[in-house]
């Protein structure tokens, strides 16, 4: 019985592996990495420090051995929404320095199932010249990702192109990324950045022998790293407005830091080929009202715009997040969030009213013990 269904899985694998590979060849070749760079090797790198510093979407853990964590949040979202998935890949250190993995996460927006890979750290590599990291098999990039996982559960490959990429612009070599100034600052458990802030996908994935088409469809990506995740947090992304050229992405958290903690927010609200960018740093103000257990009301306000969100949860699946590097946490996250967005100028003139039933929702840890006002 045993031998029957080993059988049975290696045929439905050779088929179905098989069949991906006669349409797209390029899952049988590996992506090459320029400058590559296999992490495990820990080779000094003249010069990458500088250049990781001002290029946040760079590894940025290269030196790292323990405590400490790293992963790129991928979005593909089908262009009748009929798909929603998030791939997450990353490395894994745990604080005692022998506990190390590479990791591959996968949610199912329509259904909220999530899966995890886990992979020997040997088999992560990373480019020392722009964002491409490699997994085994599967290739991560801005331009591309390409998956080759034979899982006898959850098996999944394909390969998905990105175009028309937004970049998030920060306006500065001594302002890089969405943290601001911040980004300097030592000793944070927990550091952000975005690297498109919405694209055009192109391919498809087929996951337990199922086909998922995303041409024409859209994505979002951004990363985390660190040691841990903050201990509380309200995270919130979309760029399915019924306006295609609005994207909006919100954070706001509980920050640890030297023994004590504050709150701060950072986001951005696109649109029109205009980036409109808010935060703590920015001299920003935000209201968190809850208005009951899956909807809250959100103000946020600066000098130029005023934006009022209405924010519901729906469906969660559960994602593993890191703890002084181990991945021993566990958070939920839906991806069919509803969000209705409205944005004023500073005259009060309305620049968009709008709203979406597919984006990405955390709610965590203590979140409702947030200060109802931060600025």
């Amino acid at each position: 019985m045993l031998r029957r269904k080993i059988l049975k899985y290696a045929i439905r694998f050779i088929l179905v592996f098989g069949l991906i590979y006669l349409i797209n060849p390029q899952l049988g070749i590996a992506q090459n990495l320029p400058g590559e760079q296999r992490f495990s090797d820990h080779k000094v790198l003249p010069a990458y420090g500088f250049k990781k510093l001002f290029n946040t979407n760079l590894f940025q853990g290269n030196r790292r051995k323990s405590t400490y964590f790293e992963g790129w949040y991928f979005k593909m979202v089908s262009k009748n929404g009929s798909s929603i998935f998030s791939v997450i890949p990353g490395i894994s250190l745990a604080k005692d320095g022998k506990t190390q993995h590479a990791f591959i996460q996968v949610i199912n927006g329509v259904n909220a199932t999530t899966t995890y890979y886990s992979f020997p750290i040997e088999q992560f590599s990373f480019s020392t010249q722009k964002f491409a990291v490699r997994i085994g098999s599967n290739y991560f990039s801005s331009d591309s990702i390409s998956l080759a996982i034979p899982d006898s559960v959850y098996p999944i490959f394909g390969v998905v192109k990105m175009k028309n990429t937004v970049k998030y612009t920060h306006g500065g070599v001594w302002n890089p990324g969405i943290m601001g100034w911040y980004r300097f600052v030592p000793f944070m458990e927990c550091y952000h950045g975005v690297v498109s802030l919405s694209h055009q996908l192109e391919g498809a994935l087929t996951i337990q022998n199922q086909v998922h088409e995303f041409s024409n469809g859209k994505g979002y990506i951004e990363k985390d790293w660190g040691s841990s995740m903050p201990s509380s947090w309200i995270w919130m992304q979309s760029n399915n407005f019924s306006d295609t050229s609005s994207t909006f992405m919100l954070s706001v958290a509980n920050i640890p830091w030297l023994g004590k903690s504050f709150t701060g927010f950072l986001g951005f609200f696109h649109h029109q080929q205009k980036t409109y960018n808010f935060a703590t740093y920015r001299s920003s103000r935000l209201k968190l009202e809850f208005l009951d257990s899956t909807r809250l009301a959100i103000h946020i306000k600066d000098r130029k715009h005023r934006i009022q969100l209405e924010v519901k949860s729906n469906t969660k699946g559960l994602l593993k997040a890191p703890v002084q590097g181990a991945m021993d946490r566990r958070i939920p996250e839906s991806i069919d969030a509803e969000i209705k967005l409205r944005v004023w100028d500073k005259k009060g003139n309305l620049l968009t009213n709008d709203s979406t039933q597919i984006a990405g929702l955390e709610m965590v840890g203590d979140y409702f013990l947030l200060p109802a006002s931060i600025k």
